[in-house]
């Protein structure tokens, strides 16, 4: 890794596992409730809502997690 960039990368996170899975799951739950009511004002349809809320969100429940242990090991600006 370029020594410039090591400041800003450490090796060892700075929150809890358990942590970031409770932050992850209780944002996803909100922003279950926040695509399910977007899609039903598109779709007029509570089932096809539902569905593409369901698909969506567990889809982005992966990826965010993902996103936020990675920038838990970034230094810069902590």
């Amino acid at each position: 890794m370029n020594t410039g960039l090591r400041r800003y990368v450490t090796r060892y996170p700075n929150q809890l596992r358990s942590r970031a899975v409770v932050k992850t799951l209780l944002y996803r739950v909100f922003m279950l409730v926040v695509t399910v009511a977007v899609a039903l004002l598109v779709t007029e349809s509570t089932t096809d809502a539902v569905s593409i809320g369901i698909a969506t969100n567990i889809v982005k429940t992966g990826t965010y997690y993902c996103y936020e242990r990675l920038w838990d090991r970034i230094a810069w600006g902590v």
